[in-house]
């Protein structure tokens, strides 16, 4: 198995896997309801990757460095048969972890089977406990306690579970302290978002954003902090515990303090496009590739040249001032 690097030497350790563009929820920071209304027209089926084409790509990567996959959304338990694509990508030699991003409504149904064919870990989003404040923000109405029930699932099954809230000023940042308890005393790290520009349909606004330090700030007031160290280089939250010993926080930064030096993760999307940035415009074609017979050393060869050829660091560019339009919608790549 050979290592990969980037332009400015960023390993290949990560590739983020969209299986769906759809999803049952239409948060206002990834799927805003006035963009994808009855009307928006998703992929069809098939242009979206068969999971023997995700395996095959996935089993390339791994050649080149890629130790931990995600599947991602959309919401990825719309896919139907997604323990079947999880089994098989736990059989991928050089594959050390596989984990899902999710809105958790459906956990209660799959968690198990996700368990059994060998997934090891979940990150649910959870925006706020209010249900008021959390109907909004999800689009559906959709209360917390049904992620909370998802949240439990999970656990019971088996998987390590993470929270990840989206937090944005003026919405939801009055009830964080609420997240905060509720998770204090439980095994599942809690882990703030800065509002982030993904795409071209959530309206950021960098008034709307609340910086993690700010965020780490008002935590204090339950315990102080105590930062812990990375598990691994490229991890994108900066982690803390509480002083008393009743839980686990992290920050994700991306506004504030961007992370894109550690950056190691490529994203496929649902139709085969690689990108490699979350706020990317435009991908390359596997899916082209694949379907037009290419062998395993020209896709092998297509993968180099893309991630050798990367120099993407938006977040510190956006730090810098520059603008860029035309990025890529979260909802076709994932978080």
């Amino acid at each position: 198995m050979s290592s990969l690097s980037d332009a400015l030497g960023r390993p290949l350790r990560d590739l983020r896997i969209s299986v769906t563009d759809r999803c049952n929820l239409r948060c206002t920071y990834c799927m805003p309801r006035e963009v994808f209304g009855p009307d928006y027209a998703f992929l069809p089926r098939e242009e979206l990757l068969t999971f023997e084409e995700i395996e095959r790509l996935s089993a390339l990567f791994a050649q080149l460095g890629v130790r931990k996959l995600r599947l991602t959304g959309g919401e990825p338990l719309l896919r139907r048969d997604l323990p079947e694509l999880v089994a098989r990508l736990a059989r991928i030699r050089g594959i050390e972890d596989i984990a899902l991003t999710t809105n958790g409504l459906l956990l209660p149904r799959y968690a198990r089977a996700l368990r059994a064919a060998g997934l090891k870990r979940v990150t649910v989003s959870l925006d706020s406990l209010d249900p008021d404040t959390f109907g909004r923000m999800n689009g559906m109405g959709v209360t917390p306690e049904r992620v909370l029930e998802g949240i439990a699932a999970a656990a019971e099954a088996g998987l390590k579970v993470k929270v990840n809230t989206v937090v944005q000023r003026g919405l939801n940042d009055a009830h964080l302290l609420d997240l905060a308890r509720r998770f204090r005393d439980t095994p599942h790290a809690l882990r703030f978002i800065e509002f982030m520009d993904v795409g071209e349909t959530n309206r950021w606004q960098l008034e709307q954003v609340v910086p993690s330090s700010e965020l780490a700030a008002r935590l204090a007031q339950l315990a102080p902090l105590e930062p812990l160290q990375p598990t691994a280089r490229g991890e994108v939250a900066r982690r803390y515990r509480y002083a008393d010993g009743r839980g686990e926080v992290g920050f994700i930064s991306s506004v504030t303090a961007p992370f894109c030096g550690d950056c190691s993760r490529a994203r496929l999307s649902s139709d085969g496009l690689l990108y490699t940035c979350l706020f990317a415009g435009e991908g390359f074609d596997l899916k082209a590739l694949l379907r037009g017979a290419a062998d395993d050393e020209a896709l092998l060869a297509a993968i180099r040249h893309v991630w050798e050829a990367r120099d993407d660091r938006y977040s510190e560019l956006r730090a810098q001032g520059a603008a860029v339009t035309g990025k890529i919608e979260m909802s076709r790549i994932g978080g």
